[in-house]
């Protein structure tokens, strides 16, 4: 039988997976002839043989074992040329790169077996890897990924390390963070002026001794640092937060194993498979009830913890010395990109943590831990990081080459490549200097890696927020968003569906295209742009900003919308002298359709929270007063006819008022009014006549929203989207960004750009 050849670009996950040692192992057996290589585009390879064995290869090579996986494949035939072997060449470093970059992958069950074999050379090295698992994003350099282009370019591997690394039969055939403890990364504990104590495998059983005895360690992990402490000490858990300076924002939890997080809280099949993933993110479970282990200032007011396993060796190492969960909470300050390097944390973690666990293994990025919860049966993405990022979303269709950057808090930016969005790590909150560093080295990453140079570049309506004044700076031609047009954009993306949709956007605030600030909105999406079909009915925000920080300055606005007086004792005489003047005048505060103001003065009301200390504080903790047994009653919500319609919470507000007075318990007012809300979306839902619904913007991180008004949309005929890999909060807006730019000719955008309502 004739020989045939084919040349063929692999493209997906398939650099730092053991991609070419798989085609070599599968060209032997099938005896196959030619070569294999990393490229920026993915992998190349060519490939001759018997027309039956080569068909054979090219079927099985599209199946490569976890975690690699192969997207697409460009492939011409060729003369045979008559090679006697199948090769692994050098890596070329010609051209565009789009091969698809790695997560870091927590350690696979290979690596944790040798880690607890006292015969095993790497017995206890916590760096331990393979093509399996271990660091990638976070030591990546440039593409194609090969050492040199890592952070591990400093390490150069011993006799045995190099062997391992040469032969294509070995599981750590170009393994690039390959390593042991004669040429690898090392650890070191020091004390908090940065003082040596002691080095490897002293370092960390040191580290356990501090933990054990209460003490505050900061621990240099994969993407930078945890600060940990042992979570069943209430004392501990509160020295923490007054050197954080966080108090009330939940901390995350690290376990030893899955038997230890049963114990404390409840868990389904979906959720244990999660946290025991490649990509070990936080996901965030309901307490176990009866449970006392963990202190009370782990998350007060909370009914859910949020937990990981070991995400890295150290950790696992770590944790198996312990026994017992500790908080691990990023090493920043709040919002704030974490530390990445010993000397950075003495800097910038001053006088909160008494101990640091240190590694000479260099991070090229700072990367926090991803967050996930279960809604309605699959597993939500609420902050896309390690583990996570940065695999790109695939969208079907070839897009403009242009730079997102998202709007300003919960920040992400994205590129847009071929016919995937390339969509970065979570940034934190701009507005600090610190934050703002990383924003830029993000991009400048992003564009590096890929050598690209953006089209345009595509941003917020929002003029003051950071990235918008950053895209003006670039020079290069610019497209404005609006923020909720965005957030729909980014569901119908993920899910690779485009127009037609009705979005239901629900969030903080985001301007308007009217230059108004909107975040209760219903956007009817077509292919030319988005419509403003329907809002939630508008009320003043006394004091803006102060108001999102304020839960009892929403509920004044609101109360002073419905002509109701102020709340008694939630204002001194003066506050309320100087905020009542304003309202009266028109001159309080903007006005907003914002849901998730909406929430805030509700939470108000039903005597919850009146001042926030962190982002959607009241919403969260309103959410998880709700009573366990379903709750039928819904409190009326209006619908006005009008250009856009007018979603009025008027009613909802009285009847809530009314119950309150009856004395009806917090946790069934807070019941009616979620249902309410679920009842307007259908509402509006069946009066535009639109099937699909998509559910995105921050307040569909609430499980109960989202899980009840997918079930009644369901139940009414209609098909809802909501988000799965990529947040429906603020985190996606760069992904919706890029879509948006998709779907416009124009290079340059007016601010605000014309009403379309």
């Amino acid at each position: 039988m004739s020989a045939l050849r084919v040349r063929a670009v692999l493209r997906g996950a398939v650099q730092g997976v053991g991609f070419r040692p798989f085609a070599w192992r599968l060209a032997r057996d099938l005896g196959v002839v030619g070569f294999v290589s990393n490229t920026p585009q993915g992998v190349l390879l060519e490939a001759e043989g018997p027309e039956a064995a080569l068909e054979l290869f090219l079927r099985q090579v599209r199946q490569p074992p976890p975690p690699g996986r192969v997207d697409g494949v460009e492939a011409v035939y060729l003369p045979p040329v008559g090679e006697q072997s199948f090769a692994i060449r050098d890596s070329g470093t010609v051209g565009v790169a789009t091969a698809h970059l790695l997560p870091d992958l927590a350690p696979c069950g290979a690596c944790l077996r040798e880690l607890l074999d006292p015969a095993d050379r790497r017995y206890r090295y916590p760096f331990i890897n393979c093509t399996a698992c271990g660091p990638r994003f976070s030591i990546l350099l440039g593409l194609p990924y090969d050492r040199e282009r890592t952070t591990m370019r400093a390490f150069r591997m011993c006799r045995q390390c190099q062997a391992e690394y040469d032969d294509p039969m070995d599981r750590r055939f170009h393994a690039q963070p390959n390593a042991c403890p004669a040429c690898g990364p090392t650890l070191a504990l020091w004390d908090s002026r940065g003082t040596v104590l002691c080095s490897g495998d002293a370092a960390l059983l040191g580290a356990a001794a501090a933990l054990r005895q209460g003490e505050v360690v900061a621990v240099l992990g994969v993407g930078g640092f945890h600060l940990m402490v042992d979570a069943r000490s209430e004392e501990a858990v509160r020295r923490l937060r007054a050197r954080k300076r966080r108090p009330d924002k939940p901390f995350a939890l690290l376990y030893p194993d899955l038997a230890a997080v049963r114990q404390d809280c409840l868990t389904s099949p979906l959720e244990e498979r999660l946290l025991s993933g490649a990509d070990a993110p936080i996901v965030l479970l309901r307490r176990r009830p009866g449970s006392g282990r963990i202190a009370t200032a782990v998350a007060p007011g909370l009914r859910e913890l949020g937990v990981m396993l070991p995400p890295a060796p150290l950790h696992y190492l770590l944790m198996r010395e312990l026994e017992f969960p500790v908080v691990a909470t990023s090493g920043n300050l709040s919002e704030e990109p974490i530390c990445t390097s010993g000397p950075e944390a003495l800097r910038r973690l001053s006088g909160m943590a008494d101990r640091l666990l240190v590694h000479d293994r260099p991070i090229a990025r700072p990367i926090d831990d991803s967050v996930v919860r279960v809604v309605a049966g699959r597993p939500l993405v609420l902050r896309r990081a390690r583990g996570m990022a940065p695999l790109p979303v695939s969208v079907g269709r070839p897009l403009r080459p242009v730079l997102a950057v998202g709007a300003h808090l919960k920040s992400t930016v994205a590129l847009a490549r071929g016919d995937a969005v390339v969509l970065s790590q979570h940034l934190g909150d701009l507005g600090t200097p610190e934050a703002g560093a990383a924003f830029r080295e993000a991009v400048s990453a992003l564009l590096s890696i890929h050598g690209q140079t953006p089209a345009a570049v595509v941003h917020d309506l929002h003029p003051d927020y950071d990235s918008t004044r950053f895209a003006e700076a670039t020079g290069l031609p610019r497209v404005a968003v609006q923020h909720h047009h965005a957030h729909v954009l980014s569901c119908l993306a993920e899910h690779g569906l485009g127009p037609p949709a009705l979005g239901v956007a629900w969030d903080g605030m985001g301007l308007g295209s009217d230059g108004t600030l909107w975040g209760g909105e219903f956007l009817l999406i077509e292919k030319e742009g988005f419509r403003r079909a329907a809002h939630l009915r508008t009320f003043p925000l006394p004091g803006g900003d102060q108001a999102a920080r304020e839960p009892r300055r929403a509920a004044l606005g609101l109360l002073h919308e419905l002509g109701h007086p102020p709340e008694s004792g939630l204002f001194s005489e003066a506050e309320l002298r100087l905020l009542g003047a304003l309202l009266k005048r028109g001159r309080a505060g903007p006005r907003t359709s914002s849901a998730g103001r909406l929430f805030d003065a509700v939470a108000s009301l039903c005597g919850v929270r009146q001042r926030a200390t962190y982002e959607a504080q009241a919403a969260l903790e309103l959410e998880h007063m709700l009573p366990e047994e379903e709750v039928i009653e819904s409190y009326p919500v209006a619908l006005h006819a009008a250009n856009p319609i007018v979603v009025d919470w008027g009613p909802l507000v009285e009847a809530l008022l009314a119950d309150r007075t009856r004395g009806v318990p917090p946790a069934l007012l807070a019941a009616r009014f979620h249902n309410a809300l679920v009842e307007a979306i259908v509402a509006v839902a069946r009066h535009l006549g639109q099937r699909r619904v998509v559910l995105t913007g921050g307040c569909f991180q609430n499980r109960y929203l989202t899980e009840r008004a997918v079930r009644r949309l369901k139940e009414e005929g209609y098909e809802p989207i909501w988000h799965l890999h990529v947040p429906p909060g603020d985190g996606g807006i760069a992904l919706g960004q890029v879509l948006a730019a998709a779907a416009t000719e124009r290079e340059t955008c007016a601010l605000p750009y014309p009403d379309r309502s």
